[in-house]
């Protein structure tokens, strides 16, 4: 049997590799493959069509911001009239984004869509964020660390003068009209995956089990199970028809 022999350096850059477990890391911050990678992810998360990994590598885009400093001629010669001219309209379609659907496609590590949404409730603009503003947000202080550290060492210096807002969306909050628990099998729809999500929609929000904050229990069943015995010696509203919470609402 041959061995196998791990390589040493990357494949991309040639800087050497770092053995993190089983796994192995470039830490080059210029390797291209990994600014390619990044460029990816940004177009990726913010929908921008026909920006894939043949596209980036024709264009040659090393970073984000040269996403946005292409012409039409360079689009025109590198990727077709047709193709060129579309992928310029999505690209200027983007800079409309909020920063609510812009903070996770930077890539920062642990700052994804529920961290984003987080942040986005307590500020206004991405020039807010601070130690303050991120406890403030629920962020953890790894989370906290990660993107003040980005916000200092590549948004500022790199990405600030991109032309977006930066500034977030403010979702208004529903209302929680109850916690909802589902127990035995559904007779109004055919999975609890479809039910629950229009409850969610309705304005509850749903539990896996009989909890203390439960409000309402759902057994279109009739079974008597331990979940339905919990919520009668609680005092929990049951309900035998999930209808009757949204046909309410």
């Amino acid at each position: 049997m041959q061995k196998i022999i791990a390589p040493t350096n990357c494949p991309s850059c040639n800087s050497e590799l770092e053995q993190v477990n089983d796994q192995l890391f470039c830490r080059n911050s210029d390797c291209e493959c990994k600014q390619q990678k990044i460029v990816e992810h940004f177009a990726k998360t913010l929908k921008i069509k026909g920006l894939g990994p043949m596209s980036i590598q024709k264009l040659q885009i090393n970073s984000i911001t040269d996403i946005y400093e292409l012409t039409k001629d360079h689009l025109v010669v590198a990727l077709g009239e047709r193709v060129g001219t579309k992928l310029l309209a999505e690209i200027e379609k983007s800079k409309e984004v909020s920063l609510n659907q812009l903070l996770p496609a930077f890539g920062i590590p642990l700052v994804g869509t529920s961290a984003a949404k987080k942040l986005c409730s307590v500020l206004h603009s991405i020039h807010d964020i601070s130690e303050e503003i991120c406890t403030k947000a629920g962020l953890g202080p790894k989370v906290t660390e990660n993107l003040l550290t980005w916000y200092e060492t590549e948004f500022m210096p790199f990405l600030s003068d991109l032309e977006f807002s930066f500034e977030s969306e403010q979702v208004e909050e529903k209302p929680v009209k109850g916690i909802v628990c589902i127990t035995g099998k559904l007779v109004s729809y055919k999975t609890k995956a479809i039910a629950q999500s229009l409850l969610e929609q309705a304005g509850y929000v749903i539990r896996s089990s009989v909890t203390k904050d439960v409000t309402i229990l759902v057994n279109e069943s009739g079974v008597e199970s331990a979940k339905t015995e919990k919520a009668r010696n609680s005092g929990v509203v049951i309900v035998t028809n999930i209808n009757d919470l949204i046909e309410v609402n």
